[in-house]
């Protein structure tokens, strides 16, 4: 719609302009949303813009325009002129009916488009480690991390899913340790850890047994699932283990049991990646050391203390930052930057990383250091996201990951199912705090959960279809819908909804923020529900055929659009409810 009735003012305006100021540029007029529905469909600013032009007063040019639109009835219900020169504008009955049909013969593509074909994009999300069961802040980041993907492609992009992992350092070797003291304590070998070492995170247990030294790391990783994986181990190995310890089996067999169910939770919650990369690829094929000697050759490491140091301050930082510990294991920040520069090598266009507000401060030295190994830095780009606290009876959950005492996504799929999952973790801006409502997820009344009420849109449409069946009433398709009965306000403000989907989609897309399309899934059902409620000035099958017929079109249209955003934000477009 909007893009006819900018064709249609953007002829208008050739007109106006005169033989030598044609050969000027068209000025980049705007067509927004009023954003009180009593001030039109839309609000045109090329008055203002052609003032300059034409030498004229903008309301003098509006009044113009005004005149002009009157002469296209088929486009233009009405146009009057507001405010120091915008032109509001109403369009007329006969443009919504013509959108109907657009939307019936697009059907699943309705609201994509072609405009970023050709360009390559990564998105990387979750990225979790894998040294426990993915908590609520990583159940967020994969929601919103689906959803930009599954947006992106719907703006015409080709879209790569990846996951990167740091399975090397520090965290994997306590997290063997940590396996490591559980087996030997099942075998007999060590009593449990004292209470007191249990309630405080930072003390380590320490003791000797036979001659063995059995340490529970400072730190080290306290869950249940722990003890799981000793178990496994004493299956496999019985106490085999014992005289040869063999730290790096532990580490490995926690990792890829770990890892295994971080993509079981990811399977059910319907996300699945394109690539897996880690930390052991990188440095097996000598990324990190050719990244440090570029970064060297350039004049931006030195060493300090033992330790080797970015000199980020050469960058435009704050401060220099750690590459290489003096033990001369890498911190975070080195596979960074190399696993960054082979993101670019490998042909990407933009590269977008989905992050919790823990990686807000790494972000700008790893994009310092791209662009001085002379990549384009300027196309990462960050999507933080914030926190995720849980509340239930209107107390908030109390969590720690470091205590290993905090709910899981497995605990809340299976409390609340993937769809109120995930609908709840996009719903609101990525920036801000997240405040998960337990008993509004676990609520089934349609009218309060509000994934369910976009879900319960849906499905009415299927339950009007099968109604028309049982009446022996044929559902209309592109061809045979005729929309010309549609006249009634709440059936063009539905008409006017539907209109703006593809927007919507273009807007989320490039902004990064699938929750504008839940926000839009809301409004939509939430015409669409009150609509349906009022069985007699809306009643969708009668003795009316050609009201029966474009009633049974908009129905058809609305469970093509919300069937669309449904899928947009990955949740299932359920027939029946």
């Amino acid at each position: 719609m909007r893009e006819k009735l900018q064709q249609t003012i953007a002829e208008i305006v050739r007109g106006l302009m005169d033989a030598s100021e044609k050969s000027a540029a068209l000025p980049d007029f705007a067509l927004e949303r009023p954003k009180r529905e009593a001030h039109g469909d839309f609000a045109c600013n090329a008055a203002m813009l052609l003032a300059g032009v034409l030498g004229e007063a903008p309301r003098d040019i509006a009044q113009r325009l005004v005149e002009a639109l009157s002469t296209c009835p088929e486009v233009v219900k009405r146009a009057e002129v507001a405010g120091p020169g915008f032109v509001n504008i109403w369009l007329a009955k006969e443009s919504w009916h013509g959108l109907l049909r657009r939307v019936l013969e697009e059907g699943a593509g309705y609201g994509n488009s072609a405009r970023r074909a050709g360009s390559r994009v990564q998105v990387e999300f979750v990225s979790a480690n894998p040294t426990g069961p993915l908590t609520l802040g990583h159940g967020r980041q994969a929601a919103l991390g689906d959803s930009l993907a599954r947006l992106l492609a719907a703006a015409g992009y080709e879209v790569t899913r990846e996951y990167y992992f740091n399975n090397a350092g520090r965290q994997m070797r306590i997290l063997g340790q940590s396996v490591k003291a559980r087996y030997l304590e099942q075998l007999g070998l060590a009593a449990p850890p004292p209470e007191e070492a249990l309630a405080d995170p930072e003390k380590a247990w320490q003791e000797e047994v036979d001659g063995l030294p059995v340490v529970f790391p400072p730190d080290g990783y306290r869950g249940d699932y722990i003890s799981g994986l000793a178990a496994r181990l004493r299956e496999e190995h019985a106490d085999s283990l014992v005289e040869e310890p063999a730290e790096e089996l532990f580490r490995e067999t926690a990792e890829s049991h770990i890892f295994g169910e971080i993509r079981k939770t990811l399977a059910d919650l319907g996300i699945h990646f394109d690539v897996y990369a880690n930390e052991k690829d990188l440095l097996k094929e000598g990324k990190l050391v050719e990244v440090m000697d570029d970064l060297r050759e350039r004049g931006l490491v030195y060493e300090f203390e033992g330790a080797t140091w970015l000199r980020s301050t050469e960058l435009g930082l704050d401060r220099d930052r750690v590459l290489l510990k003096s033990s001369g294991e890498p911190t975070y920040l080195l596979p960074d930057i190399a696993y960054h520069r082979e993101k670019f090598r490998r042909g990407f266009d933009r590269v977008i990383d989905v992050q919790g507000a823990d990686h807000k401060e790494q972000f700008p030295f790893v994009t310092a250091a791209v662009g001085a190994l002379d990549l384009p830095a300027e196309r990462i780009e960050l999507v933080m996201h914030q926190f995720v606290t849980l509340s239930e009876g209107g107390e908030q959950v109390k969590q720690s990951t470091r205590r290993a005492t905090y709910v899981t996504v497995d605990e809340l799929l299976a409390d609340v199912g993937p769809d109120v999952f995930r609908f709840f973790m996009v719903q609101r801006r990525a920036e801000s705090h997240l405040a998960f409502d337990l008993d509004l997820a676990r609520d089934t009344d349609w009218k309060k959960n509000p994934a369910y009420y976009v879900q319960y849109a849906h499905a009415r449409t299927h339950g009007i279809e099968r109604k028309a069946a049982e009446e022996g009433v044929g559902m209309p398709d592109a061809a045979s819908i005729n929309a010309d009965a549609l006249v009634l306000p709440e059936e063009i403000a539905i008409l006017r909804k539907l209109s703006d989907f593809p927007e919507v989609v273009g807007a989320a897309a490039e902004s990064h923020e699938p929750h504008h399309i839940c926000y839009y899934a809301q409004q939509l059902a939430g015409l669409w529900n009150p609509y349906l409620q009022d069985g007699v000035n809306h009643r969708v099958i009668s003795d009316d055929a050609p009201l029966t017929n474009a009633r049974l079109g908009l129905a058809l249209a609305v469970r093509v659009v919300l069937a669309n955003a449904l899928d947009l934000l990955g949740l299932s477009a359920p027939e029946r409810m």
